[in-house]
């Protein structure tokens, strides 16, 4: 392994700062664990055939998973101020790998729910988009937008680039060398964060990206065992906070529970292969990234809001559109390219929304309660879309409840104040 400061003085000579090199790592495990948690969609339909379990309990377990996904989100940032996001990092892939490892020869409904929901979800929360919060606060002054843009697309794209993978290797080789692909990616990234990535720019001698003056010498950890409860105390007696957790709510609901689980099966009643289906998705995944990076790109230039206002607007729009479809070529085609755009371009935004309210040191435990929203509406989406499908033998009533709530959520962000004046007294305004 190379010594802390060899490889980032050996970048700064050539006036490329370490955080880039921090943000590409950082970008690989957010697009590997993102993969972990889109797996299970490709998985609903063979878990059925070889066990006889119903959507609404493949569901259950999926939506499990999604809570803790999100619950994780405010105490993965406490501990990565406590600990640094290194060791974190290493103990969420840890986590993940063996859960997915287990679950191998799972026969029982119970070993799922374990293994899935509970393992899983704790692993990847801990390097949910929290980490991309996280890293591009600390290690950029400037461009933080474009970076959170770079990292959020990371985190949805992987959950749409790995799944025709890992569908074409399901229904040749069946589901477990699925898993254990996903595995062996969850090794290459550990291996990357293990001889790469570091906690701070001050660890390496440097500022962040964009500030001036002399390196400052490396900072102790904050020992803050309770900050996430003591964050959400503070940031919950603010409109602010809540707007932003509601609309989150809804960017879950309409994106991870209903789409990324629930797609593949949908075309499925359609008359579209899983394959075909991991294709639009996969599609959805190259437009979303960019679609994501531009967003990080607006959003460093324009008012936040009204980028969220379009961006929920334009989503509930094309969910109520799809049921009308027909499920084409020509119809999916469209609706991925739409869809794909917005995808989750909702992030960048709503994290400058919050490190302008909050401050540059609270911003990515207060991000991570919001981001806890965001998977509660996708825990709540899955398992309804579940049930819808169980009970009614349809899910279009989940896409046409998603669009509602899109449009909700669009003209409720327009009712926040502008954070950057009314942030608290002291609040470091971002760049």
């Amino acid at each position: 392994m190379l010594p802390v400061r060899t490889l980032p003085a050996a970048l700064a000579r050539r006036d490329i700062h370490y955080g880039w090199v921090v943000a590409g790592v950082t970008f690989l495990t957010m697009l590997v664990t993102a993969g972990a948690v889109g797996a299970p969609g490709v998985l609903i339909l063979p878990l059925q055939r070889e066990f006889g379990w119903d959507t609404a309990t493949i569901s259950s377990a999926l939506a499990i998973r999604f809570v803790l996904f999100g619950l994780m989100g405010p105490f993965a940032a406490a501990l990565m101020n406590r600990y640094g996001p290194r060791r974190i990092v290493l103990c969420a892939l840890a986590l993940i790998a063996g859960g997915l490892l287990a679950s191998l020869g799972m026969t029982e409904i119970w070993q799922l729910v374990m293994l899935w929901g509970v393992v899983v979800g704790i692993g990847t929360g801990l390097t949910a988009l929290v980490i991309g919060a996280t890293v591009a606060t600390r290690w950029f002054a400037k461009s933080r937008g474009l970076v959170v843009g770079l990292l959020t697309a990371s985190s949805a794209t992987g959950q749409l680039i790995v799944l025709p993978l890992l569908a074409a290797l399901t229904e040749s080789l069946g589901w477990r060398a699925s898993l254990l692909v996903i595995c062996g990616l969850l090794l290459a990234a550990a291996l990357a964060v293990l001889a790469l990535m570091r906690d701070r720019p001050e660890d390496v001698g440097l500022r962040a990206y964009g500030e001036t003056g002399p390196a400052p010498s490396p900072s102790s950890p904050v020992p803050s065992p309770t900050g996430a409860i003591a964050a959400l105390r503070v940031a919950g007696r603010t409109g602010v906070f809540w707007v932003l957790f509601g609309t989150f709510f809804v960017c879950g609901a309409s994106t991870n529970g209903l789409i990324q689980t629930h797609f593949i099966p949908l075309c499925a009643d359609y008359g579209t292969s899983p394959i075909q289906g991991a294709g639009v998705l996969a599609a959805m995944g190259l437009f979303d990234f960019i679609g994501t990076v531009a967003s990080g790109w607006l959003s460093d230039r324009y008012d936040n809001r009204w980028l969220l206002f379009w961006y929920y607007g334009l989503r509930g729009l094309s969910l109520m559109f799809l049921p009308f479809s027909a499920f084409s070529f020509v119809s999916l085609s469209l609706f991925a390219v739409f869809y794909g755009l917005d995808w989750i371009a909702t992030v960048p935004p709503t994290v400058r929304l919050t490190a302008a309210r909050f401050g540059r040191e609270q911003a990515n435990l207060v991000f991570g309660w919001i981001f806890a929203g965001h998977q509660l509406g996708a825990a709540a989406i899955a398992y309804g879309a579940g049930l819808s499908r169980t009970a009614l033998e349809s899910y279009l009533p989940a896409f046409f409840i998603a669009g509602a709530l899109c449009l909700i959520a669009a003209g409720a962000i327009l009712t926040s104040s502008d954070p950057a004046r009314t942030r608290p007294t002291g609040a470091a305004v971002p760049a």
